[in-house]
């Protein structure tokens, strides 16, 4: 008789390589239709989605901040995601969190010739990232993907997706050649988002702005530049010097709401020069 998912003893296994069974095991006795945690059998693939993307940048913020011990948290956060997706697929028969192992395994050896094949390794960086792209394609293409831009997934935050939609395009040639047109189309962009705002309907003036960023992604990427990255950092610099601002309020004995625009931007311009002084805002 087997046992009872909470009561298999894998879920208190401390060797380190029991680890990802005593993980897959927990998983399991929560999804128990009798014994487990009714909200975690109760969730699907929709529903666990967005805690999938959360995770994700968690991850990332904790590289940013350079927090190995909160690292290793969101990690195994985010490591839960897959096998909380790998579960429910298992409930469903569809596949198993060792079909996504083993997939992940098999693409790896198959994308890296020069590493597990007899390819030489002799590339530089960028010639073994346009190889990588080659395969992707030749995998596409057995997929019955001909479409250049197939397989780029809807669910991506929207200025990643634009990134990859463009690099998708420029691998068959349709890009600007240098990044001074890639300019020029901002500010003809631009251009129509002003008129757009005194002209235009909402829906239309939501289009223009679109547009526009649409081409900072496109210039982010002819300057080889992250543009989520980018936006990352412009949003921890902003928050960075607003604190500053509040900071500075307080000391007077004032709130952001009992101060107004002019008070705030002076003090915005000194939070920015004490910080190229390299002094505390």
């Amino acid at each position: 008789m087997p046992l009872e998912p909470n009561r298999d003893p894998m879920i208190h296994a401390t060797d380190d390589g029991d680890q990802i069974n005593r993980l897959l095991a927990i998983m399991r006795a929560l999804r128990d239709p009798e014994t487990g945690c009714p909200w975690d059998i109760a969730q699907t693939f929709a529903t666990i989605a967005p805690y999938t993307i959360e995770e994700a940048y968690e991850v990332a913020d904790a590289i940013d901040r350079g927090d190995m011990d909160d690292l290793r948290g969101e990690l195994g956060d985010l490591l839960f995601q897959s096998v909380f997706h790998a579960q429910m697929a298992e409930d469903e028969n569809a596949f198993n969190f060792s079909d996504v192992a083993r997939t992940m395994a098999d693409k790896m050896v198959a994308r890296h010739p020069h590493v597990f094949g007899d390819e030489s390794r002799d590339k530089t960086a960028e010639q073994q990232t346009a190889d990588w792209e080659a395969i992707k394609a030749a995998e596409r293409a057995q997929a019955h993907t001909p479409r250049t831009l197939d397989g780029v997934a809807m669910g991506l935050p929207a200025l990643l997706r634009a990134l990859k939609l463009q690099k998708r395009a420029a691998r068959v040639g349709f890009d600007w050649p240098d990044v001074s047109h890639v300019i020029d189309k901002i500010s003809e962009e631009a251009a129509e988002v002003v008129e757009a705002r005194d002209t235009l309907s909402h829906a239309e003036l939501t289009e223009e702005v679109g547009d526009l960023l649409f081409v900072m992604a496109n210039l982010a990427r002819h300057l080889n530049v992250d543009p989520e990255d980018a936006l990352r950092r412009a949003n921890a610099k902003f928050t960075r010097r607003f604190e500053g601002v509040e900071d500075r309020l307080t000391a007077r004995g004032k709130t952001p709401a009992q101060s107004d625009l002019a008070e705030m931007d002076a003090l915005w311009d000194a939070v920015k020069r004490a910080e190229k002084r390299g002094k505390p805002a």
